[in-house]
């Protein structure tokens, strides 16, 4: 049995991700979860967000999209989720149950999620209060549970950063050094808590209010292996590796590179405020440009680290998903710190390349690090 899952993020990703995955594992009869999800921020926004978790009905998910051809226009009611947290709000329930329950953590705050605020540094942190970023969130719960001596937990980030859980670690045992927690809790993290390496891989195009979402067929969650880590459940698009960089490479300088490119020409261009993915490559020009940067640019760059296969099939795999029929994938959602993407999935693609020593010509992605050098001349 693997008991409760505490998922940090009430994102529509998280909802047909996770949620999904161990939902559709306790319906194959695996005793797994049940999921709390937390809002980590303090947005009232999200008020309503947080009071729909647990419904005894659960929440929709529309799986929409083309698998090996089939078309799959499909509707799971998600049932793995019983209840809802608000970190402001239900700072001691949220600490009982994560320090008696839980024997998984799941993460995706976004691409500043790991971000410290001043507030949090220092011996304040473990004072009771609420620690206002996620790393001081975790810092303080997972010192909770070390006070009340409870078992290993497993810490499993999503968010799209590279080496996720080393980094997200390293940002806890730093405020825990700071906060003055004795040196036998950083011990037991060491030794007890595993931070794993993850990557995620799944469209989800729109949220259904007050939750669900409508997200792609195609999913992935790679996991790397560590002493004595096991997935939260057991599922088809659940993969233990030995090395995330490969799937991480793909995905970020692939499909995530292609949607930073298609962005910009809708920022630059001041196209449409609601057009999707979709739309823009209805644009045959814009779908030229595009291919040409994937075939000419980015394949001949991992071509020369041998992985030119791999990375031809998942262009195809990826153009397939960009143009799904049923997904309104906004470019808007997409173009949401912008300047950050170009570095993470542009920028570190060319440093990647240069690396083997004969890179190949890059012009079109090479005029994205000369925007970015002037902008931070």
């Amino acid at each position: 049995m693997t008991g409760r899952i505490i998922q940090f993020g009430t994102s529509r990703f998280l909802q047909a991700h996770v949620g999904v995955f161990v939902h559709e594992a306790r319906v194959s009869g695996q005793d797994v979860g049940p999921i709390a999800v937390v809002q980590a921020s303090n947005s009232t926004g999200r008020a309503g967000r947080v009071q729909a978790f647990g419904r005894s009905e659960g929440y929709p998910v529309l799986i929409r999209g083309i698998e090996n051809g089939v078309k799959i226009d499909r509707r799971i009611d998600v049932l793995s989720v019983d209840r809802g947290f608000s970190a402001a709000r239900d700072w001691g329930e949220l600490s009982d149950c994560f320090a008696a329950e839980a024997d998984f953590v799941v993460s995706n705050m976004g691409d500043t999620g790991y971000e410290v605020a001043d507030s949090d540094r220092g011996s304040a942190l473990l004072s009771g209060d609420v620690p206002q970023s996620f790393p001081g969130k975790l810092m303080a719960l997972l010192h909770r549970r070390w006070r009340d001596g409870a078992r290993p937990l497993t810490v499993l980030p999503c968010e799209l950063v590279h080496r996720n859980g080393l980094i997200l670690e390293d940002r806890v045992l730093a405020l825990a050094s700071e906060a003055g927690a004795p040196s036998a809790f950083a011990e037991w993290i060491a030794k007890e808590i595993i931070f794993a390496e993850t990557l995620v891989d799944r469209i989800v195009s729109e949220p259904i209010e007050p939750i669900g979402a409508v997200a792609e067929p195609y999913a992935l969650w790679a996991i790397k292996r560590a002493p004595g880590l096991s997935a939260p459940c057991i599922h088809p698009a659940i993969v233990l590796a030995d090395e995330l960089e490969p799937f991480e490479r793909l995905k970020l300088h692939i499909l995530n590179l292609g949607h930073t490119v298609l962005a910009d020409i809708w920022l630059s261009e001041s196209r449409a405020p609601n057009e999707t993915v979709r739309e823009i490559l209805a644009d045959t020009s814009i779908a030229e440009r595009l291919d040409h940067i994937l075939q000419r640019e980015v394949l001949p760059g991992f071509a020369v680290h041998g992985m030119e296969a791999e990375a031809r099939a998942y262009i195809v795999t990826t153009l397939d998903r960009f143009r799904n029929p049923f997904l309104d994938h906004r470019i808007s959602d997409i173009a949401q710190n912008h300047v950050m993407k170009i570095d993470r999935r542009i920028l570190a693609f060319l440093k990647w390349i240069a690396k083997r020593g004969h890179a190949p010509a890059t012009p079109k992605l090479d005029a994205f690090k000369a925007r970015q050098s002037a902008l931070q001349a």
